[in-house]
């Protein structure tokens, strides 16, 4: 049983926050999906971040209870395959070899794209505990320690389906885009905006982060950053959303 909710909470209570981490989680899948699949030149897609009250299930009924006082956010849509076909190869038979490839590189897309979330929340706990963060350190199974993982298991689907046959191709697969999705949070570009964007979710809370206002702030924060030392971004980041 899930509870109603209120869209006008987060606006009427302003201490209403999520945690720093996950806003740092939203904003590095953000990030990725909307400046890593343009860099690909990959279609634009519609996604939005969304905060609403967590729910836990509880131990003796098995209901889903709403817990007072705790909010967590979640992207919602954002992703180039909504509907992972039964087989990769009996979908793709009848495509052309640069249709097929274009096929490929969405689902390598969405893989990457998902696993940014974590390695932009595992990078900022680094930073804030004063720890290195490098690839060798952030294997892919540690990232269910940061909020990946239900991510995880949504990529060994995709990983499967286009690799059904080999694991060692798979593992293969799995460790080149795991580097992709590093190389994107690890980028000094790349990652002062997720940070403007990150610190946008934490201190101006509110019950959904739309496409457009994401995208306005990201566009805007690249173009700031090449002019303006990122404190001034962050000391007024709504500011630079265009309407």
């Amino acid at each position: 049983m899930k509870y109603d909710y209120n869209a006008t909470t987060l606006q009427k209570n302003p201490l209403v926050r999520i945690g720093k981490r996950s806003a740092y989680h939203q904003a590095g899948q953000a990030a990725a999906i909307y400046l890593g699949n343009k860099q690909k030149n990959l279609p634009a897609l519609h996604f939005q971040i969304a905060i609403k009250p967590c729910e836990q299930e509880a131990s003796l009924s098995g209901r889903f209870m709403r817990i007072p006082g705790k909010y967590g956010a979640k992207l919602e849509g954002g992703r180039l395959i909504s509907d992972l076909p039964h087989s990769y190869q009996a979908a793709t038979r009848q495509l052309s070899p640069a249709d097929r490839q274009k096929c490929q590189c969405a689902f390598e897309a969405d893989v990457v794209n998902l696993l940014a979330g974590s390695l932009a929340e595992a990078k900022f706990v680094a930073l804030r505990d004063g720890e290195v963060f490098n690839a060798n350190l952030v294997y892919l199974g540690a990232l269910k320690f940061y909020g990946g993982g239900q991510d995880l298991k949504t990529i060994n689907e995709y990983i499967t389906c286009l690799l059904p046959d080999s694991e060692t191709e798979r593992n293969q697969k799995l460790a080149e885009l795991f580097l992709a999705a590093y190389n994107f949070i690890n980028d000094r570009s790349n990652w002062k905006v997720i940070t403007a964007l990150a610190e946008a979710i934490y201190n101006h809370p509110k019950d959904v982060f739309s496409c457009e206002e994401v995208m306005a702030l990201l566009d805007s924060t690249v173009l700031e950053t090449k002019h303006l030392p990122l404190d001034s971004i962050l000391s007024n980041p709504f500011g630079l959303v265009r309407h």
